[in-house]
């Protein structure tokens, strides 16, 4: 696992096996207090295939997510001939605008890009809940990806069929590999899943102590019963998610902070540690980097700081 604070000041490389300078109150720390470095990086377990990647402002945030998203883009297409992306909604989509402006609006192959959603909420696709409606305002509308290359929900039918529909989709679209295939198991292979993280660790419309957590054969679910409204929903499994060549999870704001600190911190293992959806995302074969605004990340660098620091308590 390697951690990355990121400021203007340098250029961003994904995926690069080095450790970036910590940056704080946009200031580069001085060679002395290098040993801060170590001790994070130290405090965490590698973890297979992981990173965290940190920032200062939702600016940076945004820059940084939007060339991992293009690169990641461009890799599955020379690669495969497809870009298969699945979303979530929340602010998340917010900071997918980057992507609409220079260059990317005019240098990906967005003839090429194949849009699913992770979770969605089970409302008609012109209401206000809806991810369709929110995602098709913010990014749809605003580059040129193929009307038939977006597969959102059936929203004229039930929850469970909706459910239904949208795996049996998503299975002829693995048949023919428009979405790639698991070489460990028969889930498909997304190129790319985007998360948000709830401030109950929620992911997708993966829930707390959920009974939706367990289900191992099935690729898509339903849930009747969230505890944020709406209550109807359908979402991804644990192993579609965890099958995903690329799986990036978004935490923005303090709310966020403890959620992100028992789903990545090894100080959070244990008999009594809470069992959130979050830690749970561990890909099978692909790799994880989760983006945190400093605020999201409060927990873990206090825990830096301070040897004797309180872990905080659900």
């Amino acid at each position: 696992m390697f951690i990355f604070f990121f400021s203007h000041r340098h250029p961003v490389h994904i995926y690069l096996p080095r450790l970036w300078r910590v940056f704080e109150k946009g200031q580069m720390l001085t060679a002395e207090n290098r040993t801060m470095e170590r001790e994070i990086v130290a405090s965490y377990e590698p973890k297979k295939n992981s990173e965290i990647r940190m920032f200062e402002s939702s600016d940076e945030m945004a820059a940084d997510l939007a060339e991992y998203i293009s690169q990641v883009s461009e890799i599955s297409i020379k690669e495969r001939g497809y870009f298969a992306i699945a979303l979530s909604g929340g602010p998340l989509i917010s900071f997918m605008r980057k992507l609409c402006e220079a260059p990317y609006n005019k240098t990906l192959d967005w003839s090429k890009w194949y849009i699913f959603w992770a979770d969605e909420r089970a409302v008609a696709k012109n209401h206000v809940d809806s991810y369709y409606k929110s995602t098709k305002e913010d990014f749809l509308s605003k580059v040129p990806i193929l009307n038939g290359h977006v597969y959102s929900i059936n929203d004229n039918v039930t929850v469970e069929d909706a459910a239904t529909d949208y795996e049996f989709v998503i299975r002829q679209l693995v048949k023919i590999r428009t979405v790639g295939v698991s070489e460990s198991n028969d889930c498909p292979k997304f190129d790319l899943i985007l998360l948000n993280i709830g401030s109950d660790g929620h992911v997708a419309s993966l829930f707390p102590d959920h009974p939706a957590l367990e289900l191992k054969e099935d690729w898509v679910t339903y849930i009747t019963d969230s505890p944020v409204p709406p209550p109807e929903r359908i979402t991804f499994t644990l192993p579609v998610i965890n099958s995903a060549s690329n799986i990036a999870v978004v935490a923005t704001g303090e709310d966020k902070a403890k959620a992100v600190y028992f789903a990545i911190s090894d100080g959070a293992e244990g008999p009594d540690a809470p069992s959130i959806p979050a830690r749970m995302i561990q890909p099978t074969d692909g790799k994880l980097v989760w983006f945190l605004d400093k605020a999201s990340a409060s927990f873990l660098e206090a825990k830096t700081k301070n040897d004797g620091y309180e872990h905080p308590k659900y």
